[in-house]
């Protein structure tokens, strides 16, 4: 779990971002209305998911591409959630976009939240994630998500999706596979921990 990433792949991911098409610009204020629909999970601070139970995740100052892009995945099927699905099936790509223009638009800031794992573990374990998601889960490169202050129990699921298969990503698939539960709980730990992360999207 201490490996890094050799750089012949991360010059891949790399590579892959470079040549990745641009996508189409959101409105943020088209995606504010269109939000509306989104409003009754991700906009309620502390928010669950039930069977299993775990956090909402938090989506404001999240990056734009990778916010349509999740919505694209659970639209596909490549991401599982019934209710996740019904809502993104009907969304074309513009009102993704707008969506994610929307969330983008609110300033990642800290939101204190009491973490259970073992940050200081998860620290010494997320060097093998630092290539995409940077060294405390702020990261700069827009089709990767920031991890910093998002919610750990929903960090845990979405690690824990990536090894079962309910969420499809070949490189988070590889790097999920070999982690104990042990692992995840620590790495969750870690980058919900970290500040200048997400926040609750909250609209006017």
């Amino acid at each position: 779990m201490s490996r890094s990433l050799p750089w012949s792949c991360v010059a891949l991911i790399m590579g892959a971002i470079l040549a990745h098409t641009v996508l189409a610009a959101g409105d943020p204020v088209a995606g504010k209305i269109k939000f509306a629909t989104c409003a009754g999970c991700h906009a309620i601070p502390g928010y669950t998911n039930a069977y299993p139970t775990y956090h909402v995740p938090r989506l404001g100052g999240q990056h734009p591409d990778y916010v349509a892009a999740a919505l694209q995945d659970y639209q596909a099927g490549g991401r599982q959630h019934p209710t996740m699905h019904a809502n993104a099936f009907p969304l074309g790509e513009q009102d993704r976009h707008d969506i994610a223009a929307y969330v983008a638009s609110f300033k990642p800031a800290a939101q204190p939240q009491p973490i259970r794992g073992d940050a200081a573990a998860g620290k010494a374990k997320s060097t093998t994630c630092i290539a995409c998601h940077g060294p405390d889960g702020n990261s700069p490169l827009p089709l990767y998500p920031r991890l910093a202050g998002q919610y750990e129990d929903y960090l845990r699921k979405a690690l824990t999706d990536y090894q079962t298969g309910a969420r499809q990503n070949l490189i988070m698939k590889g790097i999920a596979a070999p982690l104990s539960a042990q692992d995840i709980a620590d790495l969750s730990a870690w980058f919900a921990s970290q500040p200048s992360g997400l926040v609750t999207v909250q609209p006017e």
